[in-house]
């Protein structure tokens, strides 16, 4: 019999559970396997956090023990399969406040954002009608929507696509966005919270300013795992989450479809076991969210998403809000005197200590790429570049001078201790170049 581990999620769903109290944070990080193996220091949270030990069980147990297809077979292994599966629908949508069937599995943010360009925008969108997104934004909350523009232009609909403005604050400007509304504007696209500024953005300032038939998409990557997401608290019509950004396994995300979007969205993956069913007209669109879940699913990583939200339940996602802030106040505070050292915008700018966990800067002297192996060096390892930000000036444009830095990301498994060590090596380099 397989022994338990030091701390794992009892069975059965959250809602019926004794809750346990939530590990101190000395504890926590014993439990991630990757970390015990290094003194390295891991500051790159925000591209893929570590796995803690109930998550890689969870993939080890269903490739090692009653593997078998889920949504197809009568016989017990598929019939457990598919129930354990509904089972991660359901926490995923207490972990949202949404309801099941407004939960989709996807390959990642990536391919929900894409999801909803090709199941809502191929269909909903006509010739003149508008979107609004952030050119500062991720790849992927920036692609699919030019992809969607060129698509759609081959068929003879032509969509604009208008950037809004980010702020000095790192934050969507509401205004600039309220002052680019147009009758023809059909979705609203934004960062919850940006890869790169680390600001969090609600659209909470645009309440009433917005006409109710505009849609409002929320990329959630980044602060999905980080700090409480309530999509209806958002208004969010559409959400996505990465469950490799929130100890969760690679290829594995969320697509959140509130359901006054479900009659505007067809079938984009068909196929076997797929959204869509033979009709006499050819085939017509499942209930959702069967209609946007085409193929075999990522058994391993879904189960696996599910043992990363036992592990958050049982962490708190208020204490690792907390923690992350605490160490995003410590990082500011302790890099601001560096003679050289420039924060891009976020929490340095803000006008009140805050933070969730992402801090990017340049030191001069230094390219931020030379610094990254440098920092690498002494052990600390971080993100630099352009941290997938496309180019300034559209599909042909060039990535400015500044789109270069270094991006320092936190998680629960960070200590004090790590950023203030951080902090004096940075400022040794700082000293060196100068």
């Amino acid at each position: 019999m397989r022994s338990p581990a030091p701390w794992s999620a009892p069975a059965g769903p959250p809602a019926a559970r004794d809750r346990s109290p939530a590990p101190r944070r000395a504890d926590v990080r014993p439990l991630f396997p990757a970390l015990a193996e290094t003194s390295e220091v891991y500051l790159d949270s925000a591209s893929t956090t570590q796995k803690p030990r109930p998550v890689i069980e969870a993939v080890h147990r269903y490739h090692s023990t009653r593997t078998a297809n889920a949504g197809r077979g009568t016989y017990p292994w598929a019939t457990a399969l598919t129930r354990d599966l509904e089972g991660v629908r359901e926490h995923t949508a207490r972990f949202l406040g949404a309801a099941p069937d407004e939960v989709v599995f996807t390959a990642g943010a990536t391919a929900g954002l894409n999801a909803v360009a090709l199941a809502w925008g191929l269909a909903a969108l006509g010739d003149g009608d508008e979107i609004l997104y952030s050119p500062r934004d991720h790849a992927s909350n920036v692609y699919p929507w030019w992809q969607l523009r060129t698509t759609l232009a081959r068929f003879g609909r032509h969509i604009r696509l208008v950037p809004y403005r980010v702020t000095a604050l790192g934050e969507a400007d509401v205004d600039d966005i309220a002052a680019k509304l147009t009758p023809r504007t059909r979705l609203i696209t934004v960062a919850h919270l940006h890869h790169v500024f680390g600001a969090l953005s609600t659209l909470e300032e645009l309440r009433g300013r917005i006409d109710p038939g505009v849609l409002l998409c929320f990329d959630c990557s980044q602060s999905g795992g980080h700090l409480p997401v309530r999509v209806t608290e958002l208004g969010a019509d559409f959400a996505v989450l990465s469950a490799h950004k929130m100890f969760g396994a690679p290829g594995t995300g969320v697509l959140y479809c509130r359901r006054r979007v479900h009659d505007q969205l067809t079938a984009f993956l068909p196929g076997g076991n797929s959204g869509v069913a033979p009709a006499e007209s050819g085939l017509a669109p499942r209930a959702m969210p069967a209609r946007l879940e085409g193929g075999t699913p990522d058994i391993a990583g879904i189960l696996a998403l599910g043992a990363a939200l036992d592990f958050l339940d049982e962490a708190g996602l208020d204490t690792v809000a907390a923690h992350n802030r605490a160490l995003t106040e410590r990082l500011v505070s302790g890099l601001r005197p560096l003679p050289g050292l420039e924060f891009l915008p976020g929490p340095a700018h803000a006008p009140c200590d805050n933070g969730y966990g992402i801090v990017s800067f340049t030191l001069d002297g230094i390219g931020s790429t030379d610094l990254g192996f440098v920092l690498a060096e002494f052990g600390f390892l971080v993100r630099t570049g352009a941290h997938c930000v496309p180019p300034r000036g559209g599909p042909a444009g060039q990535a400015a001078a500044d789109d270069d830095s270094v991006r320092v990301s936190t998680h629960l498994y960070n200590t004090a201790d790590e950023i203030d060590r951080f902090v004096r090596c940075v400022a040794t380099i700082a000293t060196e170049v100068r």
